[in-house]
């Protein structure tokens, strides 16, 4: 199991700078996999269709230059002609825009599809989810990163895209443009005027980035506190509770204001020169070109400040995905070397002592476990041993707090042991070693799917043919009436499964999903604890009556009936393990 410990990056402020650029180019790397991806082709559809649209863009932009000359000619055909050019150039050019948006629009939902896919991927690895929800508190909501950071993430880079790449094209070439018109003054003027403006956006946007990691962080938590209201709605109402959050207003970024007066100025200085050879036609033509030429390239410095806001919301989300992104493959790392899970140390070192060989019916050996909450160095199980076969049904009992589930959790491999020796021989699965929480887990779906899960994931065309099966099954756990209630085992449901049922009926459906599937092995953590011990004891022989050999966690002296074994825990790391007496 990995210890607990900060993620790559973790506890650094936020901000652009060299971790900023190595975070957004790994990123990237899951974007375009290769030159020959679909992406890079779409990006490379999109530079075609900007640098076009530029083109066009230009063009448009002489043709007042041009009806200066014609107009001042007097030239008809050459008006007509000019007319009919500058209408077709303007349909090309929205038609460029429009088709721009669009190839946006597919990049943004192929990179959050690729995106979120990569970090479902190491996500859902081994038990990762679990070791990052539960075991690690240095990854703030994970999963508003993978959902709604990496949704807006993509979404703002798709927006800059076509301004982006388009940028040191239109910079180059209007800038030699400028020049040519205007000599080195007009350039000058011009970039020494945003060269001030761009340094003091960046003073503004690095506290914003910080700002903005922090606010994701908030509101994660904020729709994480709702989402508890919502499931345990019941709960609060009882206890008369008000679910109260903080929500912190967005922090902008500072926008560069518009400058008419500065950028008369600098129109004024860039096309300032002697052109006293030049007749007013043509003097007036001249004007005309150098102020589009110097106007435009005032454009495309502003419209990058402008993106001074979006920018910042980038390197934000670059942040919160890449320290994901970072702690999921640091985690898949050690998954693959054995750190993480042990169901590979298990099934490879031995202890001492133990037989080179341990009969089939074996699931679980235990030897001088130490068993300790991930957060805490105070035992609570020392010096275990263990031997758990098929038949040897063994009942877990003890008060609050004295490491009942967490010698689950250890059997699981959710937990390691902090010593000691746990080695499991039979595999984890619907026909091997099946757990069942105190609250059950259900999927979105038809009746059908709640009964034989998870074999629907694994074997797609399970649960099929075998009705009788299943209401058999429903009937013998006291669920007859919920296949009226459903209309059927294949009605497809609008509810939520937990907001529908009771807290008896979802333990009820969780044991005829276990009768349906049939272990060997079944581990119950107190998964009758909303059933009357009457209810319980029929559950539990018909289990038995199945073959099932139970593991169970429990308070009720009626259980020991079912178990052939009783370990008792006291606490502070004392047990007791006996052999229940047959009346």
């Amino acid at each position: 199991m990995a210890a607990r410990g900060p993620a790559a990056g973790a506890g650094a402020r936020p901000r652009l700078d060299l971790q900023f650029l190595q975070r957004f180019l790994q990123i990237q790397k899951v974007l375009f996999p290769s030159w020959s991806s679909q992406n890079a082709l779409m990006f490379l559809t999109l530079l075609f269709v900007a640098l076009l649209e530029q083109l066009v863009i230009y063009q448009v932009g002489l043709i007042p230059s041009q009806y200066y000359g014609v107009l001042g000619n007097k030239d008809l055909d050459g008006f007509k002609t000019l007319t009919f050019l500058a209408v077709m150039l303007i349909v090309l050019n929205s038609m460029l825009k429009s088709f721009d948006q669009f190839t946006c629009n597919l990049l943004y939902v192929s990179w959050r599809k690729d995106l979120t896919e990569h970090l479902h991927h190491l996500y859902f690895q081994g038990r990762v989810y679990y070791t990052l929800n539960v075991l690690r508190d240095d990854v703030d909501n994970p999963d508003q990163r993978i959902s709604q950071d990496v949704e807006r993430f993509c979404r703002q880079l798709s927006s800059m895209a076509s301004k982006l790449i388009i940028s040191p094209f239109t910079l180059i070439y209007y800038t030699y443009q400028c020049f040519q018109s205007t000599g080195w003054l007009g350039p000058v003027s011009i970039f020494g005027y945003f060269i001030l403006g761009t340094l003091v956006n960046k003073t503004l946007m690095g506290p914003i980035v910080a700002k903005l990691v922090q606010q994701e962080k908030l509101e994660g938590d904020f729709r994480f506190k709702h989402m508890q209201i919502r499931v345990n709605a019941e709960s609060a109402a009882f206890f008369q509770s008000w679910a109260r959050g903080a929500h912190k207003d967005r922090s902008q970024a500072a926008e560069t204001p518009s400058d008419p007066e500065g950028a008369d100025v600098q129109g004024a200085l860039a096309v300032h020169g002697v052109y006293g050879d030049l007749s007013p036609t043509e003097l007036s033509t001249l004007v005309s070109k150098n102020a589009f030429v110097c106007i435009y390239l005032i454009s495309c410095f502003t419209r990058l400040i402008d993106l001074s806001s979006t920018l910042s919301d980038v390197a934000g989300y670059t942040h919160r995905i890449g320290e994901l992104q970072e702690t999921l493959l640091d985690m898949s790392l050690k998954l693959q070397g054995g750190e993480i899970l042990d169901e590979s140390e298990w099934n490879m070192d031995r202890a001492p002592g133990w037989p080179a060989a341990e009969p089939a019916d074996t699931a679980f050996l235990l030897q001088r476990v130490s068993v300790c909450a991930p957060s805490s160095h105070k035992p609570l199980i020392k010096d275990l041993s263990l031997k758990i076969s098929e038949g040897q049904s063994l009942l877990i009992t003890g008060n609050t707090g004295t490491g009942k589930s967490s010698l689950l959790r250890v059997l699981g491999g959710l937990w390691a042991s902090t010593q000691g020796s746990v080695q499991m021989l039979t595999d984890f699965g619907p026909h091997g070693v099946l757990f069942l929480p105190q609250k059950p887990f259900f999927t979105d779906g038809t009746l059908r799917e709640q009964v034989i899960y998870p074999l629907k994931e694994i074997y797609p065309d399970s649960g099929s043919t075998d009705d009788e099966r299943i209401l058999r099954f429903l009937e013998l756990a006291g669920l007859s009436s919920l296949v009226t209630r459903t209309e059927g085992l294949d009605k497809q449901v609008d509810w939520n499964w937990y907001d529908v049922l009771s807290p008896g009926e979802m333990q009820r459906l969780s044991f005829a999903r276990l009768f349906y599937l049939q272990p060997k092995y079944a581990v119950l953590d107190e998964a009758t604890s909303a059933l009357t011990e009457e209810v319980e004891s029929e559950l539990y022989r018909i289990g038995q009556q199945l073959g099932l050999t139970f593991i169970s966690v429990g308070h009720r002296h009626s259980l020991e009936k079912f178990h052939s074994l009783v370990l008792k825990l006291y606490g502070e790391g004392r047990w007791e393990l006996s052999r229940i007496k047959v009346e």
